[in-house]
């Protein structure tokens, strides 16, 4: 069974929270939906960060042809990823 998307979506926020209180900022008002490099909530490193969790929270391996703001850019479409991963397996 597929994850829920609202369930991925809100794991994803709250890990971009997590991570911006460790870089001293407070991200608990970004959207679903921004574009997360763009918030400046966190830095490349963090992101890089995120990346990592992703995978390991879902199991996936993210190719770097992968690594695209169309794909893990938000929330959303990160979840949207995550969900067409799964789904094709």
């Amino acid at each position: 069974m597929l994850p829920d998307k609202n369930d991925i979506q809100l794991a994803i926020k709250q890990k971009v929270i997590e991570l911006a209180e460790g870089m001293g900022s407070d991200a608990s008002d970004l959207a679903l939906d921004e574009i997360i490099p763009a918030s400046g909530y966190i830095d490349s490193a963090a992101l890089l960060e995120l990346i990592a969790w992703f995978e390991a929270q879902y199991g996936i391996q993210v190719p770097s042809e992968d690594l695209t703001i169309d794909n893990l850019g938000s929330a959303v479409l990160m979840a949207d990823y995550l969900l067409k991963r799964k789904s094709a397996n």
